[in-house]
């Protein structure tokens, strides 16, 4: 599986290919490093990402995960830039609870490019399992000028 690396005011991010789609966005360095024309752009939408001229990607991604899991992270593909949802307002779209909505959240092998980061807790920020947790999510937000908040 092809993968390519990039340096990132979060540290090191690898993605990698499968069959001509996006299905991983990892924390750490990779291995191998194949600078596919896909993994490229990739590389160069999250380096637009964190420049802040680019919010909104466009790359094929192939996310392999339950039926439930699957309509988690499409809500979540679906929260605009700069804004953010509750666990329980994604539970309304998905179906399931907040928790399962965590867990979903906790699952998505896309963080950044599916932002999982946009999802809140009712009184707060909630949690983050991505790259140092709560302090990656805070500056993700911080990033997007998004409110830690629901939007109404």
């Amino acid at each position: 599986m092809p993968q390519l690396s990039l340096h990132t005011p979060l540290g090191a991010l690898t993605l990698s290919e499968e069959d001509g789609a996006i299905v991983a966005l990892d924390w750490g360095w990779g291995r191998d490093q194949t600078a596919t024309p896909l993994l490229t752009r990739g590389r160069d939408q999250l380096q637009a990402y964190f420049d802040g001229a680019l919010q909104n990607f466009d790359l094929p991604l192939a996310l392999a995960g339950t039926p439930y899991r699957q309509r988690v992270w499409q809500a979540l593909a679906a929260i605009p830039y700069g804004e953010t949802r509750t666990y329980q307002q994604i539970a309304v779209l998905a179906g399931g609870s907040p928790r399962s909505v965590g867990g979903a959240n906790g699952a998505n092998p896309l963080p950044i490019i599916i932002p999982c980061h946009r999802v809140v807790a009712t009184t707060g920020i909630g949690g983050y399992s991505g790259g140092e947790g709560i302090p990656t999510k805070m500056f993700l937000l911080g990033l997007e000028h998004a409110e830690p908040r629901a939007a109404a």
